[in-house]
């Protein structure tokens, strides 16, 4: 499969052919989908916590006497059914992260680059040079190859482009050494200057 280069004026260059191995490979929509689940996990910081009647402050007295007073029956005023009570099955911090086969990201991978290529979601940036961290130039880029929604680019990371690319909103940066199988699929486009894409060989090994 063939792509046009283009420069930052969006003028086109070049073509150049996607490797096979990489951006024709079977389309596993399942396993695309397992992996992505174990991704979210993973980023789950599992700090959340309640209290249960146990922990919450209040006395233990009994509030009133068992029988007599016409109301219904309390036992304390930490109980759930109370304002300030306790909770019932409070959640507490847990580990939400688990084991996934390097073989399976790495295939899951390859599945999601391919079904962005099939899709013509693909685009190749001949150089992208930024000389200072500003935003505009980045900005003037993404406008310029009219590209709209969430922006995947995919280009050696430095200082200057992570402080220039920061402050765009679905604009994502990230080398080729980091891409996840959720970030491929969290794009609309996905713009790859020609070094990163020359580099997209380690992610079939």
């Amino acid at each position: 499969m063939e792509v046009d280069i283009v420069n930052i004026k969006g003028e086109k260059t070049g073509s150049v052919t996607l490797p096979e191995n990489i951006f024709n490979a079977k389309i596993n929509v399942p396993l695309m989908h397992e992996v992505v689940n174990w991704y979210l996990a993973n980023r789950r910081q599992g700090t959340h916590a309640a209290k249960t009647r146990a922990e919450v402050s209040g006395s233990g007295k009994k509030p009133w006497k068992q029988k007599g007073t016409g109301r219904a029956r309390a036992g304390s005023i930490r109980s759930p059914l109370w304002r300030h009570g306790g909770v019932i099955f409070a959640k507490k911090p847990r580990e939400f992260s688990y084991s996934m086969p390097k073989k399976k990201i790495r295939l899951s991978l390859l599945s999601a680059l391919s079904s962005k290529a099939k899709d013509n979601s693909i685009m190749v940036l001949d150089e992208l040079k930024i000389d200072a961290p500003k935003t505009k130039k980045v900005a003037e880029t993404i406008k310029n190859l009219k590209l709209k929604n969430k922006v995947l680019l995919v280009s050696k990371r430095d200082k200057t482009l992570n402080l220039a690319s920061r402050n765009i909103a679905d604009l994502f940066l990230h080398d080729v050494t980091d891409l996840t199988t959720y970030d491929v699929l969290n794009s609309d486009k996905i713009l790859f200057t020609k070094e990163s894409l020359d580099r997209c060989s380690i992610l079939s090994t």
